[in-house]
């Protein structure tokens, strides 16, 4: 579903980088980011080959092609040397061969699928990545394992963001890991285990560090609650979002912020996923309407997801859609602290720089009968039908 391209006179050139890593330190926490596809490779690979005790890994997709092979492997010399390693991927997301996974069984690693079996549960997809060594140190994010989130932008690879923390929040990683291993081994009661975890599960330091879940619940998960409370009270927004199809109830919150404060969002212009765009796009006159400042980023294709809320940051797996809000397995990270989410809106301000301006008279010259048509049937499949259709069957809702 390509929309006609409509130029705007000032889209910036094609000379966009990947970003340099940084680093910084929030509520006793060292965070280092790596929203270069290279530099995250060679550090996901350093944190593997660092591990001296045990390795937890758990990714949404994993495929076999160079980066996953070159990971197995690692994994296989890891789990040789004495490393307790344990694999977790998402049956929908990671469809791996028995050939391939044969060489981590051999050398002792654990091996797990999510929703292995097609039951109603394969539709709640395990949407988490990360990476525990040692349980001292972890990488999580939005990037999966296949060349392209590794790829540099002129190969259109994903934009996307890995962060490596350092500090005690690392323990509530360890403890919701045990909780998705400890399932996945419970074949008959991990979905009832699941619901519940996600409705009740918290794990905070203070008041101004706290990892959210998100998944499938009667109620609101943790994950959603808090960013739909937070979206109540805030002043500024500054969203960095691969794929954006909220709720008509969360859209109206940003709208509000929009209007009485500043609300910058920068979408995807380029995704694997075209629909995904187009129900993004459905959504553009009522948030322009309301002064939001939007942006698409053209570069290569979106997979970051990055929430800066006042002086809130939200980091992690989820995207701003309903599958991510309401019923996939999502972990994020939500750290309030004034100088990190200036220096996020610091890093931000680079990628719209490489960013178009969705100005109102380019929205209406895009907005054809046909284009509105296409990005109104876009937000059905991606927004109403596929949201509607799994939380019945899983929730009899």
């Amino acid at each position: 579903m390509n929309d006609a391209p409509v130029k705007d006179p000032a889209l910036p050139g094609t000379s966009y980088s990947d970003p340099e890593p940084f680093t910084c330190e929030a509520q006793g926490q060292s965070l280092t980011f790596y929203p270069g596809g290279a530099d995250r490779r060679d550090r996901l690979f350093e944190l593997v080959a660092s591990a001296r005790h045990t390795l937890k890994l758990c990714f949404y997709i994993f495929v076999e092609d160079e980066v996953g092979r070159d990971l197995r492997d690692a994994l296989v010399a890891a789990a040789r040397r004495g490393v307790d390693v344990t694999l977790v991927v998402d049956g929908f997301g990671a469809d791996l061969s028995d050939s391939f996974v044969e060489p981590l069984r051999e050398a002792g690693a654990t091996y797990q699928i999510f929703g292995a079996l097609w039951t109603q549960r394969y539709l709640i997809r395990n949407h988490q990545k990360m990476v525990i060594v040692d349980d001292e140190s972890a990488m999580f994010g939005g990037f999966n394992i296949q060349d392209d989130y590794f790829a540099p932008p002129e190969d259109n690879g994903w934009n996307d963001m890995g962060v490596v923390i350092q500090g005690s929040a690392v323990a509530g990683l360890v403890e919701w890991f045990a909780r998705l291993q400890s399932w996945n081994e419970d074949v008959d009661g991990n979905f009832r285990r699941i619901r519940r975890a996600v409705r009740d599960w918290d794990w905070a330091e203070g008041t101004g560090l706290r990892w959210l879940v998100g998944g499938p619940t009667r109620g609101l998960s943790n994950w959603a609650g808090c960013v739909g409370r937070d979206l109540d009270r805030g002043k500024r927004l500054d969203m960095f979002m691969a794929y954006f199809s909220p709720s008509r109830k969360l859209l109206r919150r940003i709208g509000r912020i929009a209007q009485a404060g500043e609300a910058r969002l920068v979408m995807a212009g380029k995704s694997d996923n075209n629909a995904t765009i187009g129900a993004t796009r459905s959504l553009y006159h009522y948030l322009l309407g309301k002064q939001a400042e939007i942006y698409e980023f053209t570069p290569c294709k979106l997979h970051t997801k990055l929430i800066v809320l006042d002086d809130t940051v939200y980091l992690g797996s989820a995207n701003f859609d309903m599958r991510s809000l309401f019923i996939n397995l999502e972990i994020m990270l939500r750290i309030e602290d004034a100088g990190l989410a200036t220096r996020l809106r610091e890093f931000l301000d680079t990628q719209v720089a490489a960013s178009e301006r969705i100005t109102p008279e380019l929205h209406e010259r895009r907005a054809t009968v046909w284009n509105r048509v296409r990005w109104n049937l876009s937000w059905l499949l991606v927004s109403v039908l596929d949201y509607t259709i799994s939380r019945k069957l899983n929730l009899g809702l």
